[in-house]
């Protein structure tokens, strides 16, 4: 199946759940990931605002919060196409909607973070499979931003998960050159781990 109908049928599949179902999810996915050293020994946390369906990290957003940890948001990079600023969010940043109707710090309350310097990014995704392999919504931001890791052998931040529900998950999904792969993609069911990533 070609890329834009598995984006199409993915992301009904998302839309589809449950209300109170995917409240469930949540809950269990975030206790999940919040359990694993990957979030606990992260001090600098990415993570995003759902849109379209997408799990929702605000469980994570709010634990992250209560442990003292810095959290930041994506933000569309103002001189560079199709790349992503990473800017400090805490619970009274005010948030402005960009040019793609999707909520980020208002400018006046930006504090950037250099992505290398970034421990954990929570990335958002429409599909994934058991390679590591993430399907985004078509616009590549997050494989320009963190293009850097593709020539990484050894453990580099930041590591990338992606949150997802299971009905997300794809037998196999073909990469392409540019894609980054992800360190690991949790669900409601489970957490999977890809390689030494």
């Amino acid at each position: 199946m070609a890329r834009p109908d598995q984006r199409r049928r993915l992301r009904r599949a998302r839309r589809g759940i449950d209300p109170r179902e995917r409240l469930v999810f949540e809950q269990r996915l975030a206790a999940r990931l919040a359990r694993h050293r990957l979030f606990r020994s992260s001090r600098s946390i990415a993570a995003y605002l759902p849109v379209d369906g997408e799990v929702d990290p605000s469980p994570l957003v709010a634990l992250a919060w209560s442990m003292n940890k810095q959290v930041y948001l994506p933000v569309l990079a103002p001189f560079t196409e199709n790349r992503l600023w990473f800017t400090r969010y805490e619970p009274d940043t005010r948030l402005v909607l960009n040019r793609f109707g999707i909520p980020e710090p208002e400018k006046i309350h930006r504090q950037r973070i250099a992505t290398t310097a970034l421990d954990l990014v929570l990335a958002p995704l429409v599909g994934f499979d058991a390679a590591g392999n993430r399907l985004g919504m078509g616009g590549g931001f997050y494989d320009r931003t963190f293009a850097f890791l593709r020539g990484r052998g050894c453990w580099q931040k930041p590591r990338l998960v992606g949150l997802a529900f299971e009905c997300q998950r794809l037998p196999e999904l073909r990469g392409a050159s540019w894609d980054v792969p992800l360190h690991g993609v949790v669900t409601e069911e489970a957490l999977y781990l890809f390689g030494d990533r």
